[in-house]
């Protein structure tokens, strides 16, 4: 048993955040497979102390040990008063670090080779369900099982994302994948995965003349699409960016009320329940949708800026050490990117239960302990 979580502990907290985005399981089974999680995590270090040298303290991972201390000198110092919260934000980040970094240290040769396969058949599972559930694509903006379409929207584009960038030569059944999770993508009306998407091309062709076709081929189909009463990724795009520029406003006016030392761990989607100026932007939801002003209304300037350093003097090492070297590495490389921009749409990498920010910092994770280990190979 205590194998076996070492082992794959990571893939069930990450599939937890599927059954946390469906409403069926969102109240009692995904909560309860998440303490049980953390419980279990804890209860293994207790018991098991040597994973603190062998793990958590390993070179590969320090980047991981340092938010965490990060997180836990903050809460002592600079939180107004003592909020739960800000406590259960603390350990359930500081137990997920552990749980990514033992999964990659104990079962590096699985995620290096079986892994992408297994999130391509979930995914692929819950999408078929969702079309069973709800075949009609395009009355409205699709979302299937899952409560939210931009969740769906991330789902289906990763998916997208690990059948595309794969080394393998795609099969007939890889090529209908890639259609369905393009379809379903857009049809989630989700502006950002059409950004994702076309990321993705330019990630893996460059800007070449293969992508220029791509490009033409793109617009003509926006010019179609956004003229029919639809509510895809194409017609959005313009009210998208109304939508998201009135939620940064209201952030970066919530930033100026406490600029140095923000309001908390527990604000690390950017929602400011007390806002003074909430009624201001009543008809939008208060989360700030932008995973840098997200970190820096949770820590404050001074802190939140150390720890998006962090983060992007990590991902650059890495990025420097693979990109264009090694094919197997790109989905790992590209899901760190993707995040990146996604971050300025959405409140990624900030988050607890949310699958593209618990794949992100396990990119970085197996990424950096397979430098470690090309660099002790050498």
């Amino acid at each position: 048993m205590i194998a076996w979580f070492y082992k794959y502990g990571f893939v069930l907290l990450l599939l937890n955040t599927i059954l946390y985005s469906i409403p069926e399981t969102n109240i009692y089974i995904a909560p309860t497979i998440f303490y049980f999680l953390m419980g279990t995590g804890l209860i293994l270090l207790i018991i098991n102390p040597s994973q603190i040298k062998d793990v958590i303290l390993h070179r590969s991972f320090l980047f991981l040990l340092l938010i965490n201390l990060i997180n836990l000198l903050y809460f002592i110092f600079f939180e107004d008063v003592f909020n739960q919260q800000s406590l259960e934000f603390l350990m359930a980040r500081f137990v997920q670090f552990f749980i990514i970094s033992l999964s990659v240290y104990h079962n590096y040769d699985y995620y290096k080779t079986k892994f992408p396969n297994l999130i391509v058949k979930i995914i692929s599972f819950v999408i078929i369900i969702s079309l069973v559930v709800n075949p009609d694509l395009f009355s409205d903006r699709y979302h299937g099982i899952i409560w939210n379409p931009n969740m769906l929207a991330s789902l289906s584009f990763i998916s997208f994302s690990f059948l595309f960038l794969k080394t393998k030569t795609k099969t007939t059944l890889d090529i209908f994948l890639l259609i369905l999770f393009f379809i379903v993508s857009i049809a989630t009306g989700s502006a950002l995965a059409l950004l994702m998407i076309v990321c993705v091309f330019i990630f893996k062709f460059g800007f070449s003349i293969r992508n220029m076709i791509y490009g033409i081929m793109g617009l003509s189909l926006l010019f179609v699409v956004s003229n029919a009463d639809l509510k895809t990724s194409f017609n959005r795009v313009s009210f998208d960016k109304i939508y998201r520029t009135s939620q940064i406003s209201l952030a970066i006016e919530n930033l100026n009320e406490k600029l140095w030392f923000g309001y908390g761990l527990s604000v690390y989607d950017g929602n400011i329940v007390e806002s003074k100026i909430r009624e201001k932007y009543e008809e939008w939801h208060m989360a700030s949708h932008n995973g840098y002003l997200s970190l820096l209304l949770q820590y404050g300037l001074i802190v939140g800026s150390l720890v998006i350093i962090i983060i992007f003097r990590k991902s650059g090492i890495l990025f420097l050490h693979f990109f264009r070297k090694e094919r197997s590495y790109n989905i790992y490389l590209f899901i760190i990117f993707v995040t990146f921009v996604a971050t300025f749409f959405e409140s990624l990498i900030t988050g607890i239960n949310e699958f593209q920010t618990l794949l992100f910092w396990f990119s970085l994770s197996y990424l950096s302990y397979s430098k470690y280990l090309q660099d002790y190979e050498n």
